[in-house]
């Protein structure tokens, strides 16, 4: 989340998340650099870039039959595993679905902590009724429950189901002050005109297709952890959201087995270079 979408680390973490798990859990070094130049970044940044993403214990350096490479870290694994679900598989919720309530109280000392899981909270979508008091869509109480083990709060939290939120006054306006659409809706709308003009029909194999699709999820991947896909009636009128998601999953269906192919390309042109 901390790198700008279109930057070279972002870019560089995209593809890892994408492809190394699937290429082995391994992948050469040329490879990454030759993945990179096919998105117009140059190998020196490239190599800058892994050395941050080794430092974020994203990946680690690997030798393999003598060639230099890298695997993702098994703490990051994780992350990226849950990652695959929320970015591929946007939700949205039913007028009738459920809400998770997250109760929490940590004294002045605890600070630091406190501000870890509201920063945490924030990240996976939750939206904050009351500094002390936090909501969100019923299905995101697994990842709710794992910041808190994480941050070893459970015993200092408790979690509700509950039905539907009644308000004084008008929904939407109540609930937009939970949540910040102000902010994830420019994202939308940012997406949106980045790939509008995009076309959706089969494409072939090549660099342009793997740069359009890495491109695709580097700028949507942080959209559906922020937006955490609340009924229609609890959204802004104009929420650019439904038009975004459409866009997505068209550039997806049309573009991410040939960007893969593309990948397995170049993996396997460095592969037969060491025998």
């Amino acid at each position: 989340m901390v790198s700008r979408p279109g930057s070279t680390t972002s870019l560089l973490r995209t593809i890892i998340g994408l492809y190394l798990r699937d290429e082995g859990g391994w992948m050469s070094s040329a490879s990454l650099v030759e993945l990179m130049q096919a998105m117009a970044i140059p190998a020196s940044l490239t190599r800058t870039a892994l050395t941050r993403l080794r430092r974020k214990d994203v990946v680690v350096a690997a030798v393999r039959d003598g060639v230099a490479g890298y695997e993702v870290d098994s703490r990051a694994a994780r992350m990226l595993e849950r990652g695959d679900r929320r970015i591929q598989t946007p939700r949205s919720m039913e007028a009738a679905d459920p809400w998770c309530l997250v109760s929490f109280s940590l004294p002045e000392t605890e600070r630091e902590r406190r501000h870890q899981l509201r920063r945490q909270l924030h990240w996976i979508g939750c939206g904050m009724v009351s500094p002390g008091l936090w909501v969100a869509p019923d299905y995101l109480r697994e990842e709710v429950q794992e910041i808190l083990d994480s941050l070893g709060l459970g015993d200092r939290s408790v979690l509700f189901t509950t039905s539907r939120p009644h308000v004084t006054g008008d929904l939407r306006e109540v609930v937009s002050s939970w949540w910040d659409f102000d902010a994830i809706g420019t994202l939308y709308v940012d997406f949106i005109k980045f790939h509008e003009e995009v076309p959706t029909e089969p494409v072939g194999v090549s660099p342009q297709t793997f740069a359009t699709y890495v491109n695709l999820i580097d700028r949507w991947r942080m959209i559906p952890y922020l937006d955490p896909g609340l009924p229609v009636d609890c959204l802004p009128a104009d929420w650019p959201g439904k038009q975004g998601v459409a866009i997505f999953r068209k550039i997806s269906t049309s573009h991410a087995l040939a960007s893969k192919s593309f990948v397995g390309s170049v993996v396997s042109s460095h592969s037969s270079r060491t025998l």
